[in-house]
């Protein structure tokens, strides 16, 4: 998480947080139409070793393709993690903070890949940052100085859901043993999030449906080995896709495989 803040700097905060708990639910200075108010805090240190892995279940994230372009998502938005992989677009608002932030105002686009606990120690407005019902984004550092100044420690931003934007098919990582599948599900393209997941053999006739595991790990138990997998997504806003054959026949546990298309939009 941040760093803490001087006395002085927690004076310009609590006067920022003060116009957010207004603005959640009505219009805030300098958030456009179709926007809407949060804030935003950084972790993981210059580096952003510290957002490695996460709640999302996607591991290395250099390795599953989300780099730094990524944010850990208070639980009011990351809904038991049936939101991981939805991306956001973000500019920290100069009309609220024009110490912390840049007058420019640059944007920037993140994928949900981790969650910000709560920390029921601290209250909401002074450390708690991501206790309910805050909406609030935790950034790698090298995300957070894209649009504030270092310095500032946590600032408000105006924040919207965009299409995510991916290279290549939706990706299946397979582990488990033979009797129990634990599926990845990556490299989401379009609404980037998954709420269920249906699996078929090719030696089946009809859908099984996956359970959630843990973040976008989708356990099925029954035996799938020697079988081409096909899958039935459904993301958060209820598109379907059904991808088939996505996984040969071939497959083994501990391999990823990518299926030969992916979701366009939102």
């Amino acid at each position: 998480m941040a760093r803490m803040c001087t006395s002085k700097e927690w004076a310009i905060i609590l006067c920022t947080l003060s116009m957010c708990v207004v603005g959640s639910l009505a219009g805030v200075p300098g958030v456009p139409s179709g926007w809407k108010a949060a804030h935003a805090t950084f972790y993981g240190g210059s580096n952003a070793q510290g957002t490695m892995g996460g709640a999302c279940g996607y591991g290395n994230l250099y390795n599953t393709g989300y780099g730094l372009e990524t944010a850990a998502l208070s639980s009011t938005l990351f809904n038991n993690g049936k939101t991981c992989g939805a991306c956001y677009e973000m500019f920290c608002n100069y009309r609220q903070q024009s110490r912390w932030c840049y007058k420019a105002q640059p944007h920037i686009k993140v994928t949900a890949t981790n969650l910000c606990p709560a920390n029921w120690n601290r209250p909401t407005n002074r450390g708690g940052w991501c206790n309910p019902p805050r909406v609030h984004f935790d950034l790698p550092q090298p995300m957070f100085i894209k649009m504030a100044r270092y310095v500032g420690g946590i600032v408000p931003v105006a924040y919207r859901r965009v299409p995510c934007v991916k290279k290549g098919g939706v990706k299946f990582t397979m582990n488990g043993n033979p009797w129990f599948n634990l599926i990845l599900i990556s490299n989401v393209a379009g609404p980037g999030d998954i709420k269920a997941v249906a699996v078929k053999g090719s030696k089946q006739k009809s859908w099984t449906s996956a359970r959630q595991n843990w973040g976008q790990k989708w356990e099925v138990k029954q035996k799938l080995q020697g079988q081409a997998l096909s899958f039935r997504l459904t993301s958060g806003s209820g598109k379907v896709l059904v991808l088939y054959n996505a996984v040969p026949r071939t497959w083994r546990f501990g391999s990823t495989y990518m299926a030969r298309s992916n979701w366009k939009g939102l």
